[in-house]
């Protein structure tokens, strides 16, 4: 791709911007959010046209009109906000636009055989008829994987794919990503997590405010001079956790169960405290906040805001007495991305800008414009469109909603999932000011080194159950996974 530019509304988003990509390599494509990177990959599998620029692919200049004339070129992308038809069963969406036919109508017991050949080739157990809209994200996220791959494409984008991933799934995708590059298959990669760069590509291009700041082989990288390409200045600490005495318990969880998904899971969080919550997926991490935020019914058990029990049946009671959740899906759960950044800042706190019966809309807009200062959303202004905001300033306006709601205990479900290392640094710097000013927040995290650096206290949650408790500062990785796959101890 030769000089290729891209503005919306006169706002460039890409400007003269160049990638290249050899047969057989693995090429990391990196960038704060909003350096260009989705904008880039969209022009790439034609779901946006540039408007200026080459693209040239296998030695012959092609035109890319559309997605169907990127998958007619052999090109796939696994995208990071996930695209599969919920109502749809899992062989169907695997094999939409390509269903197997006898006829004029659909060969299902053809579709199902191809279905099982196609997952039981990745050791992915799922049943071809099951709804996918039941999955969880991860499976999702693999079957999206699946799919790609399935298409024997001679170019794949993989944006985020790990970000929901156990670390099972995680060595089964390196594994097909080490076969594609035996293949000759070149593959983009798009991940914010380092250890992933330095470990899986050959080469790194790196994009910044829309423009090529260069390639380099990884090889003569590190972490700290890639950072610096990407921000434009080194990050003097990722995890600015400072040390702040915790209060008196603000939330207390006593004997939480959802039979069949976790059971008797117990723990108190003070007001000033960064409690990690880490373990494998499927170890009941989100669940368990699902239900203290009453999204699901708890079967057996308590919760108490401040020493006092309090009953929460519907998310609306757990606002009331001062929770918050940041869920995991942010563009599922967390925003309405057809709505503005001021609509999906005040929704959840309407009730608090209330005049008589009608919505004082200054009021709103005060509130929205003094909060969107003091987090940093770089947005052109209150009325856009969230959908068109970077991940990381999307999740910005998440946490935005729920601080206007006043939280007494913050719940932050994958908080930095999907964003870069400088968003990640704010969302980190944002947290550590919350708890100095006495909040109690709960962070579940499939990140360890995040959770070893912004937790005060760690526990550790396997097949439903709390397994371990550990002191901040005094664990490691390691520490944490054997106890997620072991045994029950304290640290």
């Amino acid at each position: 791709m030769t000089g290729i530019s891209k503005a919306y509304h006169g706002v460039k988003a890409l400007d003269k911007v160049t990638l290249e990509v050899r047969p057989g390599e693995v090429h990391a494509l990196m960038g704060e959010n909003g350096a260009g990177k989705s904008t880039l990959v969209k022009i790439l599998t034609g779901l946006v046209k540039p408007d200026e620029g080459e693209i040239e692919y296998y030695g012959k200049p092609v035109r890319i009109d559309g997605p169907q004339a990127a998958l007619d070129l052999g090109i796939a992308m696994i995208h990071q906000e996930l695209n599969p038809i919920p109502e749809m069963t899992v062989a169907e969406n695997l094999f939409l636009g390509r269903e197997p036919t006898r006829g004029p109508f659909l060969n299902r017991r053809e579709l199902r055989r191809r279905t099982r050949e196609l997952l039981a080739e990745f050791g992915f157990p799922l049943d071809p008829d099951e709804k996918v809209g039941k999955l969880s994200v991860a499976r999702k996220q693999m079957l999206e994987i699946i799919k790609a791959v399935s298409y024997n494409a001679k170019l794949i984008i993989m944006d985020e794919p790990t970000s929901a991933l156990s670390d099972g799934e995680v060595k089964t995708l390196f594994q097909t990503i080490a076969s594609l590059k035996g293949k000759g298959v070149p593959v983009i990669y798009i991940s914010h997590r380092m250890e992933e760069i330095f470990s899986m590509t050959d080469r790194v291009t790196v994009l910044r405010d829309g423009q090529y700041i260069g390639s380099k082989p990884t090889g003569e990288l590190d972490p700290d001079r890639l950072i610096s390409m990407m921000v434009g200045r080194p990050l003097e600490a990722i995890y600015p956790k400072e040390t702040v005495s915790p209060g008196e318990v603000a939330f207390e969880a006593a004997g939480l169960t959802r039979r069949s998904v976790f059971e008797n899971v117990s723990f108190q969080v003070r007001r000033g405290e960064i409690l990690g919550i880490a373990g494998l997926m499927g170890a009941g991490r989100s669940e368990v906040a699902r239900a203290i935020f009453g999204i699901d019914r708890l079967d057996e058990g308590e919760v108490k805001i401040g020493g006092s029990p309090v009953a929460i049946r519907h998310p609306a009671d757990a606002i009331r007495h001062g929770i918050a959740l940041v869920t995991e899906d942010r563009k599922e759960l967390g925003l309405v991305l057809c709505r503005s950044i001021q609509e999906n800042m005040t929704m959840a706190s309407l009730p608090l800008s209330e005049r008589k019966a009608f919505l004082s809309r200054s009021e709103e807009s005060r509130v929205v414009d003094e909060l969107a200062g003091r987090i940093r959303v770089k947005m052109r202004d209150p009325k856009q469109l969230v959908q068109y905001l970077s991940g990381g300033n999307q999740q910005k306006v998440v946490l935005a909603k729920w601080l206007l709601t006043r939280p007494k205990v913050l719940i932050l479900d994958e908080p930095t999932r999907g964003i870069d290392v400088g968003a990640k640094a704010e969302i980190y710097r944002m947290m550590s000011n919350l708890a100095k000013e006495g909040m109690a927040i709960i962070m579940i995290s499939s990140e360890l080194p995040e959770v070893l650096g912004m937790s005060d206290r760690v526990l550790v949650m396997g097949q439903g159950r709390i397994r371990g408790e550990f002191q901040g500062g005094q664990i490691t990785q390691e520490q944490i996974l054997a106890c997620a796959v072991g045994g029950e101890r304290d640290g």
